[in-house]
């Protein structure tokens, strides 16, 4: 279903008023085909020209309007209408997701390709507007083009993977994010868990290029630290694209300043691809992959002169072809097998206080139906993943938040045994979340081990001197060293120095095997 702009309002930026389709997109324009099944196929080398077509127009969208296509401005809704329009006629489920910020209205197009699992999305986005200094060319039309000539080839090609795709182009990127926030803030705890994936895609097409993949398992040690549980797959099937062509990578932190972010705060596993900005390509660098060291991989970065003749062909055409290569590969891989799960809903064979050792006076482990508590913010959450039931820490709310939080130490409940399979790539996946106040410290926490011939802790979050607020967020762990045997999972939680308010919770807990 299309968003509908309010009665009166002029839908700025028509095909037949704003701009003529060139040639290359007439004569390459989707056309329903055939529903083709993954299997078998390869990813498509998309033709650079598409790519560029796109780019033409949104530079003369932005040369029509002020040139601009910044959030609030006529050009902004202009470029939005131009992929919309282009994705409906390919046979896209389109929305025009409104949103306000600084008394403006700004706008995220989403589009989802029907078909794949719904409980399993891929997702790939990349934002839309400009600043206001210009036509924001390669910052980031040349993102937002790759993804829509990618999108365009899925329908050309009726793919239909075992995933479900969708695609985003986001509004507000520019002024901190605000369309990507805006959406994933908007989702339900559900709704998120089903991203099993999000691929970012902003500036890539710098005029003197890098090729930079974002640090999903922190090999380099720099910055924020690793992407969610996930994340570092995402990379490495990047990396597989560069290194058949034999082009050499190098990793950039997950430092916050672009649409991933709001995701990889919400526990989604992240990944993409980036060019270069206002950075400054060192001799080494020059050396690796070519262009002028000493000078900025974008010189026109937030400038006027970011517009089509500020972009890099071959660096843009290598990062399309590595969109769909990643599109193609992770959205057709086959759906792993659950070799054990427990959404708690009935009784499943938990034990609290396997050892006898637990030293928590209240807010014991126990599956059930929580009551939502406050304390400057939701410490109990009052909902689950799924259904009714989860673990929780002591689940009724009681005469205040802090009557029935875990306090006094540790508390903690064990799955019933586990075989696990001999051979594939075993993961586990759960939801969880751990909330407290700001009396907190380091040695409060919720930890998820596993146990078998050995004991690993798989997950672990530490409290600290901050309120932190409930939210449902996904975590996981590669099992694979525990292959063949007989394992436990045991959760734990802890109020473990001075008394503080502690609430964790975890549900969905899964095990699969590819």
């Amino acid at each position: 279903m299309r968003f509908h702009l309010p009665q009166g309002m002029a839908r700025a930026g028509t095909l037949a008023a704003a701009f003529v389709l060139p040639l290359a997109l007439v004569l390459t324009s989707p056309t329903a085909s055939p529903m083709a099944s993954a299997a078998g196929l390869s990813p498509p080398d998309i033709p650079l020209a598409n790519v560029k077509a796109h780019l033409t127009e949104l530079q003369s969208i932005a040369t029509a309007n002020g040139g601009s296509r910044a959030h609030g401005r006529p050009g902004y809704l202009a470029s939005a209408t131009y992929v919309q329009d282009l994705l409906d006629a390919a046979g896209y489920s389109t929305t025009l997701q409104p949103f306000t910020y600084n008394g403006a209205t700004g706008y995220n197009v989403i589009a989802d390709w029907p078909g794949g699992d719904p409980d399993d999305v891929l997702m790939t986005g990349a934002h839309l507007d400009s600043v206001t200094a210009g036509a924001g060319i390669n910052d980031n039309g040349s993102g937002s083009a790759a993804i829509l000539e990618v999108a365009l080839e899925v329908s050309r090609q009726g793919l239909q993977p075992g995933k479900h795709l969708r695609f985003a182009w986001w509004g507000a990127e520019e002024l901190g994010l605000r369309g990507s926030r805006f959406y994933v803030n908007g989702l339900s705890a559900a709704e998120r868990a089903r991203i099993t994936a999000y691929l970012n895609f902003d500036m890539v097409g710098s005029p003197n290029a890098g090729y930079f993949l974002y640090d999903g398992d922190d090999s380099d040690g720099v910055g924020s630290g690793p992407g969610p549980s996930g994340s570092a797959e995402l990379e490495q099937t990047l990396q597989s694209y560069f290194t058949s062509i034999g082009v050499p990578t190098r990793g950039t932190d997950f430092d916050g300043r672009s649409d991933y972010g709001p995701f990889i705060s919400a526990g989604i596993p992240a990944g993409g691809t980036f060019t270069g900005a206002e950075g400054v390509k060192t001799s080494a660098q020059a050396a690796l992959w070519g262009g002028t060291a000493g000078q900025a991989f974008d010189p026109c970065y937030h400038r006027s002169c970011d517009t089509i003749s500020n972009i890099d062909d071959t660096a843009l055409d290598r990062n399309t072809d590595a969109i769909a290569h990643a599109v193609w590969t992770i959205g057709t891989a086959a759906a792993p097998e659950t070799v054990w799960s427990d959404t708690f809903e009935s009784a499943g064979g938990w034990t609290v206080d396997p050892d006898g050792a637990d030293t928590a006076a209240t807010g014991q482990w126990e599956r059930g139906d929580p009551q939502a508590t406050d304390s400057s913010g939701p410490k109990q959450l009052g909902t689950t993943l799924s259904g009714a039931n989860g673990l929780v820490t002591g689940r009724l709310a009681g005469s205040s938040a802090g009557a029935n939080d875990i306090d006094g130490g540790v508390t903690s409940i064990r799955s019933p045994v586990i075989a696990l399979p001999a051979d594939g790539a075993l993961n586990l996946s759960l939801g969880w979340y751990l909330a407290h106040g700001s009396n907190s410290s380091s040695a409060d926490f919720l930890r998820v081990k596993v146990v078998g011939n050995t004991t690993s802790t798989v997950f672990q979050r530490l409290g600290s001197a901050a309120d932190r607020d409930g939210a449902w967020g996904t975590a996981g762990a590669d099992l694979s060293a525990f292959a063949g045997q007989s394992v436990r999972i045991l959760v734990e939680a802890a109020d473990e120095s001075t008394a503080s308010l502690v609430e964790a919770g975890v549900d969905d807990v899964v095990i699969t095997r590819r």
